[in-house]
């Protein structure tokens, strides 16, 4: 079994849709960043990189390459599932926490948990989602920026057979 953990931070502006977990929630304000800056999808797409040994989502997708700019980070989710696949290695678990005192999460939760189950080829039940708030502390209770973090297991593919 491997195990990996990850996360990420973006600050929030105005102009900008916010996406989560490769779903668009609606809110004042969306996450800064060269991609949509979805902070769910690189946490999990760190912690899945980092549990194969593989460089981290930057190394992947920098922000330096004009490619990247824009791009929906369920791309890069759908790239790091391409490896975990060619090294023959399934998500057993993953479990993941959204940080922010605003939006609530828990009212996207049903959909964030179908996007990603969709594309990392895992059942809804094999994925756990949490919102956290900060109770009004620091840059995340202020709302200017979310947080989330992602703990991953992998299993060979062949496990259990």
């Amino acid at each position: 079994m491997r195990i990996g953990i990850g996360y990420d931070v973006h600050r929030l502006v105005e102009g900008r849709p916010l996406f989560i977990g490769g779903v668009e929630i609606p809110h004042t304000m969306g996450l800064q960043g060269h991609s949509d800056a979805d902070v769910l999808i690189h946490a999990i797409c760190d912690a899945i990189l980092g549990a194969l040994g593989e460089p981290d989502i930057g190394e992947y997708f920098p922000d330096t390459d004009p490619g990247n700019e824009g791009v929906p980070s369920t791309v890069f989710l759908n790239r790091v599932w391409e490896i975990l696949d060619e090294k023959k290695m399934r998500i057993n678990n993953l479990d993941s926490i959204i940080i922010a005192d605003e939006p609530r999460i828990y009212p996207y939760k049903d959909r964030i948990k179908e996007v990603l189950s969709g594309i990392l080829h895992i059942p809804a039940e094999a994925l756990n989602l949490k919102g956290k708030t900060t109770e009004g502390t620091g840059m995340l209770g202020a709302g200017k920026a979310i947080a989330a973090q992602a703990v991953v297991t992998l299993v060979p593919e062949d496990a259990g057979q």
